[in-house]
Order: structure tokens, then sequence, then C-alpha cells
């Protein structure tokens, strides 16, 4: 059960950084300083179910860790 539960730990680890980085990096830091903050964005198509996914992954890491420190 312990290495079921490592392994789930570390595939959702694993897709939640693959999740992460393949989202659109929008303005970076030019927004800080004023620009880029001209126009509004939304997520449509594609976009928002990889960001949908990344939620979904990062309660599925958050719960397979909190499981994997009660049963330890």
């Amino acid at each position: 059960m312990d290495v079921f539960l490592f392994f789930a730990l570390l595939a959702t680890s694993i897709g939640l950084i693959t999740a992460i980085l393949m989202q659109s990096r929008g303005s970076g830091l030019g927004a800080a300083f004023g620009g880029g903050g001209d126009t509004f964005h939304t997520r449509r198509g594609v976009e928002a179910r990889l960001y949908q996914f990344t939620i979904a992954l990062a309660v599925l890491f958050v719960v397979v860790s909190m499981i994997i420190y009660i049963t330890e």
C-alpha cells in the first residue's frame, strides 16, 4: 500500500509540474511596471481545460500527501 501511495504522489507531482509549465505565460514582469494591462483575457478551449486539470491535480496532490501523512 505504501508503494502505491508513493507512486501516486510521484505521478501526481510530475503531472502537476507538467501542467503548470504548459500554461501560457502572459506578459510577465512587464505588467508590474505598467505595461500589458490593457486587455482582458478569458480562458477558452484547451487553455480552460488545462487550467481545470491543474486545479484537479493540485487537489489530488494535497489529498494523497495527507493520506500518506496519516498512514505513516
